[in-house]
């Protein structure tokens, strides 16, 4: 399990929105290990996971892209049926809450990558 960084950003709901915020980053040579976005209405949610969260923050800084800092873990389970809640099970028996939790795996993959955040005590970055 590592220690990392996930930035939420909030943007429109609209073509090329997202590409807004990948762009300064593929700029800035940041390399994305999770990403999740969901729109709802007229707004989506970005949460992004990069290989070097300094890189990261330089880059949307630079582009004027306000951002949420939340602290997150990263884990590499088993990509097997039950590693998943077994881990869950883990997180609950200490009292974990969990605010966000995705996961993927290759299909046929050995692994799968888990990204959580809990407790949340998030910074704010403003452009």
């Amino acid at each position: 399990m590592a220690k990392t960084k996930q930035f939420t950003i909030t943007i429109q709901n609209q073509p090329g929105a997202l590409a807004a915020i990948t762009r300064p980053l593929s700029a800035g040579k940041v390399n994305l290990v999770a990403l999740l976005a969901t729109a709802q209405g007229t707004s989506a949610t970005v949460q992004l996971i990069a290989e070097n969260a300094r890189k990261a923050k330089r880059a949307l800084d630079e582009a004027h892209i306000a951002y949420q800092e939340t602290a997150a873990e990263e884990l590499s389970l088993l990509n097997k049926a039950g590693a998943l809640t077994h881990y869950l099970d883990k997180l609950a028996a200490k009292g974990v809450n969990l605010n966000t939790l995705y996961a993927t795996a290759a299909k046929g993959g050995k692994r799968a990558t888990v990204v959580y955040t809990a407790e949340a005590q998030a910074q704010t970055a403003s452009a």
